[in-house]
């Protein structure tokens, strides 16, 4: 029976850790906020009619599927659950394509505030709704450049047998030779540094019209340039998950335990953070789409002395539980 089955585990033989249980309560909180977003992006048409809230909802929906896609190879990894390689090869090409997606989309968004504020008057033709539709086309089939590399130099050196074999399923396990490693790092840097070069021309751009503004429209510049600050921090972070597995290979030789620490510091602070800032950036920070959420949340009454907004406990207890794991590795 063994034999027919494409995945096999020993969950009995792996307890639960306080780490795993904090990932979980961490993912659980931001799919929920998540969710909660996606939903009120449907609950006015300005919403998706919209080219900077269509390219938010992609945001929103690639994140939360990347959340639980890497939720759930933490888990089988924890558990020591092998299975058949081809299978594994499927999970990595979404893993591997929407990892790149939300920083792609990024880049777009940066362009799409560049063109808002520095040409108003072709904004409306440029990031109309059907050219956002092909805008999500081309986002993913960029997306997919740095997978199809990966995957091409892994079939181009794999034996036919060993996609029957079973193993614990990683990206690090396409990675046969030291030298396809060395492909994938120089493809991501490529496109990162393309993204890069893309921010800090749009902020030069809208930091030029912001001082040129007056009134409404220089407070309207000087929130878009507040946006994509944001939008470069974000990316920055993503950056760093790219460097983590060199640095995750190095410490490796030194020692497996401070190995298995760092991964799970890389995890959450490289994998789970970044993927909680668009709810902020845009969930809080819009005034439109913060109505809208606001709207959607219960009613509280008001008591004497401080309290936190409903929309708020989410992201206070995942960023209590993130600082207390921090802690504990120092």
């Amino acid at each position: 029976m063994a034999g027919n089955n494409t995945v096999i585990c020993a969950f009995l033989e792996r307890p639960l850790t306080d780490r795993i249980i904090t990932v979980q309560i961490l993912v659980i909180i931001f799919l929920c906020v998540n969710m909660l977003l996606i939903v009120t992006f449907f609950k006015k048409e300005c919403f998706y009619t919209s080219a900077r809230y269509i390219l938010f909802f992609v945001t929103l929906l690639s994140d939360s599927f990347l959340l639980l896609m890497t939720d759930i190879l933490l888990i089988l990894t924890t558990f020591r659950c092998s299975m058949q390689v081809w299978l594994c090869i499927i999970v990595c090409f979404f893993v591997l394509v929407y990892s790149i997606v939300t920083p792609v989309t990024l880049t777009t968004m940066t362009l799409e505030r560049y063109v808002a504020i520095c040409m108003p008057l072709r904004h409306g033709q440029t990031c109309s709704t059907r050219n956002t539709k092909y805008c999500i086309l081309i986002i993913h089939g960029l997306s997919s450049g740095p997978c199809i590399v990966v995957i091409s130099t892994f079939f181009s050196t794999a034996s036919i047998s060993f996609y029957k074999q079973y193993a614990i399923c990683s990206v690090e396990m396409f990675m046969l030779y030291r030298w396809q490693d060395h492909v994938r790092s120089a493809v991501n840097q490529f496109y990162f540094f393309i993204m890069g070069i893309t921010i800090i021309f749009s902020y030069a751009e809208i930091m030029k019209v912001a001082k040129a503004a007056s009134g409404e429209n220089k407070k309207s510049t000087q929130k878009g340039l507040r946006t994509v600050i944001l939008h470069g921090f974000q990316l920055l972070l993503c950056l760093f998950q790219l460097w983590s597995p060199f640095i995750e290979t190095a410490v490796f030789q030194i020692d497996s335990n401070l190995f298995r620490n760092f991964r799970y510091f890389n995890y959450v602070l490289f994998n789970i953070v970044p993927r909680c800032l668009s709810p902020l950036i845009y969930g809080l920070r819009d005034e439109k789409f913060f109505l809208v959420l606001k709207n959607l949340l219960p009613k509280e009454k008001k008591k004497s002395g401080f309290h936190f907004p409903s929309v708020v406990w989410p992201l206070w207890l995942s960023a209590s539980l993130v600082k207390r794991e921090v802690l504990h590795q120092l």
